[in-house]
């Protein structure tokens, strides 16, 4: 793995310390942050005590040279189409926020580093599971 894209459990259990997230945050070249994730740290943070800690943390993490805040575009649009309606053909649907982080993920060519085992029932994943 040496380009991924974090999910929001992966950050928060890199912040916590966990060595595996720190030992794959801390050697690997690029590090795709979506910014639906991005959306749910700050969400996270607004419902915490620390705040403004937390989020000067987290900037701390964006401005590294090896972290990438990756935007929804249109073509986000139609992965994000196309895991729906596979997941959905399975019956194995997967929370909203899921599908966009797995969209990014496909559409930039990233292995998704997150906590969750729905994301297995995606077809065309890259994914490392912890």
């Amino acid at each position: 793995m040496r380009k991924i894209l974090i999910d929001t459990n992966f950050y928060t259990a890199f912040k916590q310390g966990d060595k595996k997230a720190v030992e794959v945050l801390t050697c690997v070249k690029y590090i795709g942050v979506n910014v639906v994730v991005y959306a749910e740290l700050i969400s996270g943070f607004k419902n915490g005590s620390k705040e403004e800690n937390n989020r000067k943390e987290l900037e701390a993490f964006l401005d590294s040279p090896r972290v990438y805040l990756l935007d929804v575009t249109e073509e986000t649009t139609e992965y994000y189409a196309n895991i729906y309606t596979g997941l959905r053909k399975k019956g194995k649907p997967i929370p909203t926020n899921d599908l966009w982080v797995a969209s990014s993920a496909i559409e930039h060519g990233l292995t998704l580093c997150t906590f969750d085992k729905h994301f297995l029932s995606v077809d065309g994943l890259l994914l490392k599971i912890f």
